[in-house]
């Protein structure tokens, strides 16, 4: 390498003394960060306490969509701000992880949900319904 883009390197911050090892530009949290993800949190907490405890909602379905909606949002903030999951830290592959995470979680859920819901529709009738069948 050129001296001249030696010091090019170095005066962008480009380090070659690592040994191989490729660059990280992994961040690594302040206490400013970590006091924007705590204040988030606190506010994504307290507001679905909030709808919960003053029945803000006209029915229990949507306060349930609703909170479900501020748990995504919530988890989001964590692997942001406590978790400083990106998509270039690891080169990637935490976020190809994450992906493949979620994606299994919702072939478990809906396959559980399903097999559930023909269960239950295909189950013997109770007794007292028994009477009613020709």
């Amino acid at each position: 390498m050129t001296q001249s883009a030696q010091h090019h390197d170095n005066a962008h911050g480009h380090d070659h003394d690592d040994h191989g090892h490729e660059e990280h530009d992994d961040y690594h949290g302040t206490v400013g960060g970590y006091t924007v993800g705590f204040l988030l949190s606190l506010v994504l907490t307290a507001i679905p306490f909030w709808l919960v405890m003053a029945k803000v909602l006209p029915s229990s379905g949507v306060t349930a969509a609703v909170i479900l909606a501020f748990a995504v949002v919530q988890i989001v903030v964590h692997m942001v701000y406590f978790l400083h999951m990106n998509t270039k830290s690891e080169g990637g592959w935490n976020m190809l992880a994450l992906i493949f995470t979620i994606v299994i979680v919702v072939i478990t859920l809906a396959g559980s949900l399903w097999v559930m819901h023909h269960l239950n529709v295909n189950m013997m009738p109770m007794p007292h319904e028994m009477r009613n069948m020709p």
